[in-house]
């Protein structure tokens, strides 16, 4: 079991609380995970992943389940409008020379890998389930839950995502999240043989990509600036997203724009973000995840981040021998890295939005990817 906690509670069950689960079972720790939706379901179409991410993978034990599922590559093309590609992103393979640098795959597939891990990593789950309570002391968390129950816990983990309950309950003052000016569309189609990896064409505001997420098929994105977050009628989703390609003459665009109809299965997202200050814990609870640093997808690392944050969190508790050196040294570790995607993804938006300085867009990609690869 970790040094300075053995019962562990998880609030929120996706992806950076069923890492935390996966990881901290494999330590020895007696972990509870509760899900306050009751079908534990993931929405969305495909996630875009880089060599980070499976590098966690790896640690995690659900790479070969990932590489089976989904779909590995390397680099990333970026075209003009018309189509002819004008530069190539490397993405280094730093999860093991025989893993390609990035790839992809459908939300709810990952999320059902990742929870036939949880279970099988021996974690207590409880769905459609949450707490009422959160009450502490110097030794220990006691929880009250909405199912009646009650139980004491060494640590509480936060990782009930973007409007979590949890930091409104333990840092009420927290900031709220903020809407980007930009929304992003996403579709799921068949994947023609020519698309072997994820492909973007620039165009001045409008930026679409595809990207594989499994032998057959692959996920079309498109980010659009909109000004104001108002609701968007479901019945104009398909005819919109045709007319955002509408300036790309780009053939395999084109042929892709063709394909979108009124069957089409189409996600719409308004991109919001939040970047908490430190403090990232108080006492024995902690936050993870979007809890914390929920960045736009312009650097496909939010998912990343995440899980990142929970291999480090268990890395921590089972190196200190009181509960609050591990999580000041999960914070040290964690800050930095963060603060650099969800900042610079941000960044990356508002050059979108404003059709900016493409040069400085390249840079950051570029810089950005770089650090990533470091060690975490």
């Amino acid at each position: 079991m970790t040094r300075s906690a053995s019962r562990i509670l998880i609030i929120g069950g996706g992806f950076s609380g069923m890492a935390a689960a996966i990881q901290l079972r494999q330590q020895g720790a007696e972990v509870d995970l509760v899900e306050i939706d009751p079908g534990w379901r993931s929405y969305g179409a495909g996630i875009s992943l880089g060599g980070a991410t499976l590098r966690a993978f790896r640690t995690l034990g659900i790479l070969d389940a990932f590489l089976a599922q989904g779909n590995a590559a390397d680099g990333v093309q970026l075209c003009l409008p018309h189509g002819p590609k004008v530069a190539e992103l490397p993405t280094p393979r730093i999860a093991g020379p025989d893993v390609p640098g990035g790839g992809a795959i459908m939300r709810p597939v990952l999320a059902r890998i990742l929870a036939e891990a949880t279970r099988a990593s021996g974690t207590k789950v409880r769905l459609g389930c949450t707490f009422t309570s959160i009450e502490q002391d110097a030794e220990g968390v006691e929880v009250a839950f909405t199912d009646g129950s009650r139980r004491r816990y060494d640590l509480v983990i936060g990782a009930d995502g973007l409007y979590s309950k949890v930091r409104e309950a333990v840092f009420p003052q927290a900031p709220k999240p903020q809407y980007s000016g930009q929304a992003v569309w996403r579709a799921v189609l068949p994947r023609p043989a020519e698309i072997e990896t994820c492909v973007m064409w620039m165009g001045p505001r409008i930026k679409p990509g595809v990207n594989p997420v499994s032998k057959t098929e692959m996920y079309l994105f498109v980010t659009e600036p909109r000004p104001t977050n108002e609701h968007v009628d479901p019945a104009t989703f398909a005819d919109h997203l045709r007319g955002l390609l509408a300036d790309f003459p780009a053939p395999a665009l084109q042929a892709i724009r063709d394909q979108i109809g009124p069957d089409s299965q189409i996600v719409y997202r308004p991109l919001e973000g939040l970047l908490m200050p430190r403090p990232w814990f108080s006492g024995r609870v902690v936050l993870i995840g979007d809890t914390v640093h929920a960045t736009t997808p312009h650097l496909a690392s939010g998912a990343c981040i995440g899980i990142e944050d929970a291999l480090v969190l268990a890395e921590e508790l089972a190196r200190a021998t009181a509960v609050d050196q591990a999580l000041a040294a999960f914070e040290n570790r964690r800050w930095e890295r963060c603060r650099m995607v969800v900042q610079n993804s941000a960044r990356l938006g508002e050059i979108e939005v404003a059709g900016g300085d493409k040069e400085e867009h390249g840079r950051i990609m570029r810089d950005s990817l770089m650090a990533l690869a470091q060690p975490i």
